[in-house]
């Protein structure tokens, strides 16, 4: 599993409050900090993710490979607001994000993906009656979540093969393998789903 999705079991306050109160806070961090533009807002946010951080007690190797995976695009965004928009722009758009992928990364961090779809499965039951089958809507949660770790996962390694055999980054070269190496992956998952029932 990615370290961006990776749970660390622990006993701190963030361990034991229960998903669906770290996501309905997520949530409003994110209304929030998207709706009002005010720089004292963005800087709680971000104050709020480093406290999350601190009470978390999450391992620093873990951490620092998050925020690396962080770190380019708001770097990459934070400097295209600068130039197009002015340095306010940039801390509330960059400092916004960072806040909300940090405060992400510790709530899956300390929060069991199996209880993150328990809430899903139970917040989609009320859909039952215009024919959504909650069951089936975790399930594709599921697939949802583990691909986009799959992916990263399958990028590092073109990545490192890349490297191993001395070539600089082309695009190209990274994203040919890297799309085969997916549509493979999705093509055994999709006959395991037909194996066991799941062929609509």
């Amino acid at each position: 599993m990615s370290d961006l999705m990776t749970y660390v079991p622990g006993t701190s306050i963030l361990h034991r409050t229960r998903a669906g109160s770290k996501v309905l806070a997520l949530a409003a961090v994110s209304i929030a900090t998207v709706i009002l533009d005010e720089p004292w807002l963005t800087a709680t946010a971000l104050a709020l993710a480093i406290i999350a951080t601190v009470v978390a007690r999450l391992p620093r190797r873990l951490l620092a490979r998050q925020w690396k995976a962080y770190l380019l695009i708001v770097v990459l965004l934070g400097g295209y607001q600068w130039l197009t928009d002015g340095p306010a722009t940039a801390f509330h758009v960059a400092g916004g994000l960072a806040a909300l992928l940090i405060l992400a990364g510790v709530i899956s961090s300390t929060t069991r993906t199996t209880d993150l779809l328990d809430l899903a499965v139970r917040c989609a039951r009320p859909l039952k009656r215009v024919g959504v089958d909650p069951e089936r809507f975790g399930i594709a949660l599921a697939l949802g979540i583990r691909s986009v770790a799959v992916v990263l996962d399958l990028a590092r390694d073109v990545r490192e093969a890349q490297l191993a055999r001395g070539l600089g980054f082309s695009l190209r070269a990274f994203a040919v393998p890297l799309v085969v190496r997916s549509l493979r992956q999705a093509d055994g998952l999709a006959e395991a789903l037909i194996a066991r029932g799941f062929d609509d």
